[in-house]
């Protein structure tokens, strides 16, 4: 029977010093609740944002993009809104770019439905091969037990809360974790000493599994930007594309 390998952030490394990265650019940029903006994609798209985040719905048969169950009703599809421009924009100006999709309802339709939607993409999509394109699944997604079940190109975000066996931990693209869990602070003042210390036991911990983190809910400005690249974060979430660049360049 596989040895299960179940991660938890106190049995691994606590100590260690954080390897920050030699420079941040766009492509460190995950683009959060993107399709709430004017131009939706291809804002973050031109901007050089590394990740594009959407939120999806089932309805009707179709994957609809909404932040919550009433904008789902306008049913504007996951189609028309990323992968259509994904095809157009690869074309002339192909580069990596990770996809999440935030499935919002039951996993199983909707992963269904999501693979005969991306089966235009194949050539773009990344699987143990050169392809720019990365399908990440976050949200409601399958158990890790499941991940078996789909095509290897489909790989998962995780936030730490299940057993995974080596196999399935394979399949985790990055880890995505609530900052909220870990510090109440909102970018203003000073950020606690204690605080500090158990956000960088944590992205210690998730180098030391080798994977690279997220934090959702942190602090979407200056000074939560500065903090999180300080410590070693290797993906910075943000509403606020425009303003991170400014930061970006001035490091």
């Amino acid at each position: 029977m596989a040895r299960s390998f179940y991660f938890t952030i106190l049995s691994l490394i606590i100590f260690t010093s954080v390897s920050a990265q030699e420079r941040y650019t766009a492509s460190n940029i995950h683009s959060h609740n993107d399709y709430s903006r004017p131009n939706a994609f291809y804002h973050a798209f031109n901007a050089g944002a590394g990740a594009i985040e959407a939120d999806v719905y089932l309805r009707y048969g179709k994957l609809v993009v909404a932040h919550d169950t009433s904008a789902a009703k306008q049913y504007i599809t996951f189609q028309k809104m990323y992968l259509e421009p994904i095809l157009k924009a690869m074309a002339t100006q192909p580069r990596p770019l990770n996809l999440l999709i935030d499935l919002k309802g039951d996993y199983e339709p909707i992963l269904s439905e999501l693979l005969k939607e991306l089966a235009p993409l194949k050539s773009l999509i990344k699987d143990n091969n050169q392809n720019p394109l990365s399908i990440i699944i976050t949200g409601n997604r399958p158990p890790p037990s499941y991940y078996n079940k789909y095509p290897s190109y489909i790989t998962f975000d995780d936030d730490l809360l299940q057993p995974h066996t080596p196999e399935q931990w394979a399949r985790v693209a990055q880890i995505s974790l609530n900052f909220e869990n870990y510090s109440k602070w909102q970018g203003e003042g000073t950020l606690p000493v204690t605080d500090e210390k158990v956000l960088k036991s944590v992205i210690n911990a998730v180098h030391a599994a080798g994977k690279k983190i997220r934090f959702w809910a942190a602090p979407d400005n200056n000074a939560g930007w500065q903090k999180l690249m300080e410590f070693g974060a290797d993906i910075l979430s943000t509403d606020h594309i425009d303003q991170l660049l400014i930061e970006l360049a001035a490091k």
